[in-house]
């Protein structure tokens, strides 16, 4: 099974001006065993030409992530926006179709409104996965930071109206949150023994609570999260999904550091042995 996969957001972004055509050659010298796809909506206008690259590349695609400001749009609820994050949602369900990856990863809220309006998340839930469904992607909630809340209450208030939901735990959002240890509790065995957490993103944080300065997309070991335990647990419940790193590996030359990506893949592989 590919089991370890490396983000594409760790490998394109501002610095390298999100350049998609590096991709064939930074692929070749990562180790990770497949890939997670992450769509901007400023390749919107170049969105067939994106996906030629993906699908000229040797290299599998299981997950794609959503564009994240949809999580944003349904949050403020406007009728314009909502529109907007639809044709942004169908756009990624239909580059994971044209890609072959299974999953996506939805940030259901987000942005600067965050879940200050939830009731407008949870009642887009359903729409947008009976879409995702239509293109035959499973669509999975990710614990997304929250401004009012926190991100295991709000999964658990889907949870109440969707029990079936579907989830990808993030361990930097959880650590921001101090939720990390919260997910070993017996009162959420629940959410592993009945297969709930689908995927898994794997990156350290070095903050405080809620210290929002510090809210980065460290690689393994670099932080402050005990991956030792969390792996251990993860063998404990017999979690076998897949996993995505997401650490940001751009530098403020566009450079890629592919040395640190492949340290984070082998100490991944050497704590979940």
């Amino acid at each position: 099974m590919d089991r370890l996969l490396c983000s594409t957001g760790a490998l394109l972004g501002k610095n390298n001006s999100n350049d998609f055509n590096l991709l064939p050659d930074l692929v070749r010298k990562l180790n990770c065993d497949a890939y997670e796809f992450i769509l901007y909506s400023a390749w919107e206008q170049q969105f067939d030409e994106v996906l030629e690259v993906l699908n000229g590349l040797d290299v599998k695609f299981h997950v794609v992530h959503e564009i994240k400001q949809i999580g944003e749009l349904i949050s403020i609820g406007e009728k314009d926006g909502l529109k907007r994050a639809e044709h942004f949602h169908k756009m990624s369900c239909e580059a994971a179709k044209r890609i072959g990856a299974e999953k996506m990863v939805l940030h259901l809220w987000g942005g600067l409104t965050s879940d200050k309006h939830f009731a407008n998340n949870v009642a887009m839930y359903k729409h947008f996965r009976n879409i995702a469904n239509d293109y035959g992607v499973e669509m999975l909630v990710e614990n997304v930071v929250c401004a009012v809340e926190d991100p295991m209450k709000r999964l658990f208030q889907l949870f109440e109206v969707y029990p079936d939901m579907n989830i990808v735990f993030d361990t930097k959002m959880a650590a921001f949150h101090e939720q990390l240890e919260k997910i070993y509790g017996d009162d959420v065995r629940w959410l592993w023994k009945d297969g709930h957490i689908k995927h898994l993103h794997i990156n350290d944080y070095n903050g405080a609570y809620k210290e929002w300065d510090k809210l980065f997309t460290l690689p393994v070991g670099t932080g402050k999260i005990d991956f030792a335990t969390f792996f251990e647990f993860l063998n404990e419940v017999k979690y076998d999904g897949r996993m995505t790193v997401e650490a940001t590996a751009i530098g403020k030359d566009g450079s890629v550091d592919v040395d640190m990506l492949n340290n984070c893949f082998d100490k991944i592989r050497e704590l979940s042995r």
